[in-house]
Formats: C-alpha cells, sequence, structure tokens
C-alpha cells in the first residue's frame, strides 16, 4: 500500500494499520531528506550512510507524534517545499527511507516505486509504503493483493510495469563516440555511453548488424580489473569475456556490453580485496561478503537495460550462467529467449569459488560443461 506524503491523513493512516504489517516506511528522495537535514540512521560496513534516515515528528504534534494525525502531520510536513528543518524534531516515530537517485531505473525496490509514483502523481517525492498483511501476520501474495486492490477500489501496478512505464519515457544514458576497434578475436563497433546519474562510463562492443533486435547473442559483462586486466586466476570474469568475445565475433551479430562499477560483483575494488583476505582464512566468496557487511551481489543493471534498447535489441540470447542477471535484465522489460551458457574451465586457484557460485547463489552450470564454450 502507497500513499503520497502530501496527501497523508489520519483516515489513510488508520487503514494502513488496518490492513498492513504495521512497518510504514516514508521512502522519500535525497534531495528532500538533504534539504531538510534528515540524517542517515548509521553507517553501512563499507562506510556508506544506511538507506534508513533518522526517525522524525512534525513539532507541532499534539498527541506525542505517536498518534495517527500526528504521523500525518509530520509526513505532510516532509512532503512540503516550504518545510524548515526547524519544523520536524529528531527522533519520532515516522521513518524516513532515503530512495535511490533515479528510482526504480537505477534500483527495482519498494522504496525506489513508492517515490517514483509519487513523482508520476505529480507530487512531492515522498510516500509512505506499507506491506499488505492477512489478519494472521502474513504478508499477502501477488494474487490476494490484486483482489485486495479490487474490493477496495485501488489501483494495483507491479514494480515491472512500473519500469516498463519510466522506460518508454525517460532515458538516463547518453551515447557517446564510436570507433572501430580490431581485437585477438575480430572487430567491434566500441561505443561510448555515459550515465547521467552517476557520471560513470560504460562501453558496448557490437558486432555486425542488429537489425530487427530480435535473438540477438549478448554477453552483459561486469567490469573486474583483477580478472580482466591483471589476469587473475581466482574468478573466471577474463576467460568469460574473452570466451563471449570470441562468441560474438563468430556469430557475426551480437554485443558484448561492458558495465563499469561492477567490481567485486558491485561493491567495489578495496572491499573485494578485503573479502579476498577473509576467503584466504576460509571463508567463501558469499560470506565473505556478508561479514563485510555487504551484499553478496550489488549490481544493478538498469543502465545496462538502457543501452541495450538504445543499440536496437530487443530480445537475446544472452551469454551467462547467472540467473540474477537474466531477472535482473528481464525485470527492465528486455526480453530473454535464451540462456546461453559460458563455461570456462576451472583451475586450482577458482575452483572452489566457481563452486560456491553454482550451490550458493545458483548459478546455472555443471563442471561437465566446463571448457564448453559457445
Amino acid at each position: 500500500l502507497v500513499i503520497a506524503g502530501s496527501r497523508a491523513d489520519a483516515s489513510l493512516l488508520a487503514f494502513l494499520g488496518q490492513h498492513g504489517s504495521g512497518c510504514e516506511r516514508a521512502a522519500a528522495a535525497s534531495e528532500v531528506l538533504d534539504r531538510l537535514e534528515v540524517p542517515p540512521m548509521a553507517l553501512a560496513a563499507d562506510g556508506r550512510p544506511s538507506a534508513e534516515a533518522v526517525t522524525i515528528d512534525a513539532r507541532d504534534s499534539t498527541r506525542g507524534g505517536v498518534s495517527a494525525e500526528d504521523r500525518a502531520l509530520a509526513l505532510r510536513l516532509l512532503a512540503d517545499p516550504d518545510t524548515r528543518p526547524i519544523d520536524l524534531v529528531r527522533p519520532g516515530h515516522v521513518a524516513p527511507v532515503r530512495a535511490v537517485s533515479g528510482g526504480i531505473l537505477r534500483r527495482p525496490g519498494r522504496a525506489e516505486a513508492a517515490v517514483d509514483l509519487a513523482r508520476l502523481a505529480g507530487q512531492t517525492p515522498v510516500a509512505l509504503r506499507v506491506e499488505l498483511a492477512s489478519r494472521d501476520g502474513m504478508m499477502l501474495s501477488p494474487e490476494q493483493s490484486r483482489a485486495f486492490a479490487a474490493e477496495h477500489d485501488l489501483a494495483c501496478v507491479t514494480i515491472s510495469e512500473l519500469i516498463a512505464h519510466r522506460r518508454r519515457g525517460e532515458r538516463h544514458v547518453e551515447r557517446g563516440a564510436e570507433a572501430d576497434l580490431s581485437t585477438d578475436f575480430g572487430v567491434f563497433r566500441a561505443v561510448d555511453y555515459l550515465n547521467r546519474l552517476d557520471g560513470i562510463e560504460h562501453v558496448a562492443l557490437v558486432a555486425g548488424d542488429i537489425g530487427d533486435g530480435e535473438h540477438v547473442l549478448v554477453r552483459v559483462h561486469s567490469e573486474c580489473l583483477t580478472g580482466d586486466i591483471l589476469g587473475s586466476l581466482r574468478c573466471d570474469c577474463g576467460p568469460q569475456l574473452q570466451a563471449a568475445m570470441a562468441a560474438v565475433a563468430e556469430e557475426g551479430r551480437g554485443v558484448i556490453l561492458y558495465l563499469r562499477g561492477h567490481e567485486g560483483r558491485g561493491i567495489g575494488l578495496m572491499h573485494k580485496l578485503q573479502a579476498y583476505q577473509l576467503q584466504d582464512s576460509g571463508r567463501d566468496t558469499v560470506d565473505a561478503n556478508l561479514d563485510l557487511g555487504l551484499p553478496a551481489d550489488a549490481r544493478d543493471y538498469g543502465i545496462g537495460a538502457q543501452i541495450l534498447t538504445d543499440l536496437g535489441v530487443r530480445s537475446m540470447r544472452l551469454l551467462s550462467n547467472n540467473p540474477a542477471k537474466r531477472a535482473g535484465l528481464e525485470g527492465y522489460g528486455l526480453s530473454i529467449a535464451e540462456r546461453v551458457p559460458l563455461v570456462v574451465a576451472p583451475n586450482e586457484h577458482n575452483a572452489r569459488y566457481l563452486a560456491t557460485k553454482a550451490a550458493r547463489m545458483g548459478h546455472d552450470y555443471d563442471e561437465s560443461d566446463a571448457g564448453r564454450t559457445p
């Protein structure tokens, strides 16, 4: 359930309280929280601020901030462009969550979806959200949620539908220079793309004519300095990149999309090396990240999906062993006609790493495929 912060009132909050899980969060755009001097609740293990912000109340609360009326007032103040930092007290009873800049096209999360819905409705980017729950406290299934929406005459939208709506009308990548690039595998057209949200540049290597964009052989490759450039044997990234380039060149039509900012499955080089230290002490690649307070996989494929769309790709044969990558791209409206295994032979340094990816991250290959590339 989502309501715009600017329209919050006691009756709506009572409705959320009656049908929700009780865990209400006020999703807000970064610029709103920054302007009102609402700081993060804490710092994560990597030193970055948490999405959860310090709780707030309206300074003029009449019932200690806990009533539906007081919480609605705090939400309206949070959404009011004329509100000053002094108009809020901290801590309080309304729990803001900072949505990622760029919304669901950067991160397809619930906070981002709530803020995007508020923007699309012409309201300030602040929205209160709560999970629907049954009387026994269990979360409603998608089917139950749709039935609830119909019963109460509410609109029901999925994050995928919201992404598709935004993608039709918005663009966050800027196409830059292009040049032919001769490689050991053949000649590709190198196309530069700038992510206008964070300033990171990405590159697409295009072979042949994309044409109608159907069933294009595509590799979405995450940057790996240690594997791609330095030849590290601790991962299979470098060999996978080479195998993918060879496969696309042989096909004569396809795309290698090289996404920067994905080092170490999105945790960055420093934390990747810290994770290596933990792995040397016996932790696997998943637990090492978790021990550092980091997600096992922090990558986002929204910008990659926009780049592929700009190149004319409509459906693809995806060179990948990672089901999360497939789900990430499909979540942004791209069609994946086939997953093509991209398996390279393990070595003594990465065998445990590859086994962990299969066992704990669902990477879809077996050892009998090792050494076989498309």
